[in-house]
């Protein structure tokens, strides 16, 4: 039995490992397939209406997880979400003037999640360290207040990092209000202190005045000497209550925590206990979703997706409602992240929209992708593999393909157990993302698969028990049982898209609306249904909502701890123990596609 983020039946439990890439892939030109004009080459549909302008403006990144080239694939609907970090540079700027000219504040935030994703942030050379050189490029941008993410922690030299080269060109509105990490002086004396800033205090160009903290969930999978405190004792710290004493104009809170189901509102009511009536900007993450929440009639709480799919944009009207208990009007907007809406919403074109620090941007990215080799190409696929748009299993899963395919041949590589029949187990949830048509990279396999894992296996595991591990993982009491017993391991997960799942799943077309859609796979994209008023008109550009299957949470090939437990549960013959487990295959997860379509699409 193999197991990892894989299972062998001993015919294989998961452990992780540190490799480098043992694939040797043919290079390409780096323009061919990294390479991306900077105008999309197929007809994109823009916005419907203007964005609203309030007294308060705000753009929102979240989880960009890397993705600072964009999407570059065709299939649908990848190109709604093709512009760069240069583009967006660019509409940043074009998006600060128009404040100006229109005499309002718009201020430019991020809630965390900058690491693991994509090559430009996972394809560093041996010693170097995850993001180091694509977080050059996000500190080009004007941002006014960014907070931490859990992929910032899982690694103490990414937290080191960040802490000594990232953060102090945020002049202290980089915020990591219940996150510190632990220094050592050059007499080997240790320190903990704060990664960033604990909060911020500062005024607008209009003259207003802001309050923001930035909150982390309750993760508990940080590495050593980095430290994250509760969110229910960090709101009886001190310091908390002294930096909310003084009522500002506007609370602005920024955090790496969902917006739905999670401890917002513990801060929330921390401070309304304070202040009432103080407008409350909020601004999460971590959950890869569109969403928004109202806590009040004062106050709104946004979270603006992933992978650089996404720009939020928040209004508020405050002047209207000061010295008042009336609400505050707000709105919000989900932006697909292209040229075509960035222009549409700057009154620019494709001849005055880039700007000099926005094609420079897009340039260096470049580099850094050819410096990364991560145009390397290993085969070319001749259609797509989705994870959630096909179902499983299925000749277009790449649930299917990963599991029935791939990592049967790549384990089998001179592994002297291949004869020996096996039964894999794996969780599904560890890719992060779908394989599409053409040319398949360097780039495409850090992206989705970017985790290190190794492969172990428990020998001599009869058939019949073997055969029943994967049912019962995947048993529905189990899974709800398993959820129930704690919610932070889910929040905890490294794979953040336990939400992306239910909420695709919520606003899935089906029937013969799907049969419909795929006659126009032009009309692809997000359809937001969020809890804030006007709850379906939320997204900037209309869509048709992408088909949807759900996925076992493990998934298996034909015939940890936990998985030890399920065999001695299943069976009472012999008490299995950590020490029956053995490593399978020198092979790592991030390496399988490589070795497969290297066989297989040539």
């Amino acid at each position: 039995m193999i197991l990892a983020a894989a299972i062998v039946l001993g015919l294989a439990l998961r452990g992780s490992a540190c490799a480098g890439d043992h694939l040797h892939a043919r290079d390409v030109h780096p323009q061919e397939y990294m390479g991306m004009p900077k105008y999309p080459q197929v007809p994109l549909t823009p916005p419907y209406r203007p964005l609203i302008w309030g007294d308060l403006n705000v753009i929102h990144t979240t989880d960009t997880h890397g993705w600072l080239l964009g999407h570059q694939k065709s299939s649908w609907a990848e190109p709604y979400y093709s512009g760069d970090l240069g583009d967006f540079s660019s509409f940043v700027t074009h998006m600060k003037r128009i404040a100006i000219e229109k005499d309002v504040d718009l201020l430019l935030i991020d809630s965390g999640d900058l690491h693991d994703g994509t090559g430009l942030s996972d394809g560093y050379p041996p010693g170097g360290v995850n993001a180091h050189e694509s977080n050059k490029f996000v500190e080009r941008l004007p941002y006014d207040l960014m907070t931490i993410g859990n992929h910032e922690l899982y690694v103490y030299a990414d937290t080191y990092d960040m802490y000594t080269n990232f953060i102090p060109h945020l002049a202290g509105r980089y915020l990591t209000s219940n996150v510190n990490i632990t220094i050592f002086g050059s007499d080997g004396k240790s320190e903990s202190v704060p990664v960033g800033s604990r909060y911020t205090k500062f005024t607008t160009r209009k003259g207003r005045r802001i309050t923001s903290l930035g909150v982390i969930f309750n993760f508990t999978g940080n590495d050593v000497n980095t430290t994250v405190q509760t969110v229910h004792d960090m709101i009886n710290e001190q310091w908390f209550v002294e930096a909310i004493a003084e009522e500002p104009d506007a609370f602005v809170l920024i955090g790496h925590m969902a917006v739905s189901y999670d401890n917002w509102p513990t801060v929330f009511n921390a401070v309304r206990a304070v202040h009432p009536l103080t407008p409350i900007l909020i601004f999460g993450g971590h959950s890869h979703i569109r969403d928004c929440q109202q806590y009040d009639g004062r106050s709104m709480a946004l979270e603006s997706g992933r992978y650089m799919e996404t720009i939020g944009w928040m209004s508020a009207n405050l002047d209207a409602a000061k010295n008042s208990h009336d609400n505050i009007t707000f709105t919000r907007r989900y932006l697909d992240q292209n040229r075509v809406t960035y222009e549409y919403h700057t009154h620019t074109s494709k001849y005055t929209f880039d700007t000099v620090r926005g094609r420079s941007i897009s340039h260096g990215l470049q580099e850094l992708a050819t410096r990364f080799d991560l145009s390397y190409l290993y085969g070319t696929a001749l259609r797509d593999y989705t994870m959630m748009q096909d179902p499983y299993p299925s000749n277009g899963s790449l649930l299917s393909l990963w599991i029935e395919e791939a990592v049967p041949y790549a384990l089998a590589i001179n592994n002297t157990r291949s004869s020996i029949p096996n039964i894999i187990i794996v969780n599904s949830w560890s890719l992060r993302f779908d394989l599409f048509k053409g040319p398949f990279t360097k780039n495409d396999q850090l992206t989705i698969m970017p985790y290190q894992d190794s492969f172990s296996y428990i020998a001599n595991v009869p058939f019949g028990v073997a055969s029943l591990v994967l049912p019962a993982l995947n048993n529905p009491r189990a899974m709800k049982q398993k959820r129930d017993e704690t919610e932070d391991e889910i929040l905890n997960r490294e794979t953040d898209d336990t939400w992306v799942s239910a909420w695709l799943e919520e606003i899935d077309g089906t029937g013969a609306d799907r049969q419909e859609a795929m006659s126009d796979k032009q009309a692809f994209g997000y359809v937001t249904r969020d809890s804030c008023p006007d709850a379906d008109h939320a997204d900037d550009t209309l869509h048709t909502a992408l088909p949807y299957y759900t996925t076992p949470y493990n998934i298996g090939s034909n015939p940890p701890d936990m998985m030890i437990n399920v065999l001695n549960r299943l069976q009472k013959d012999k008490n299995y123990a950590m020490h029956d487990v053995s490593s399978y295959s020198p092979t790592l997860t991030d390496e399988i596609l490589g070795l497969y379509a290297q066989a297989k699409w040539n």
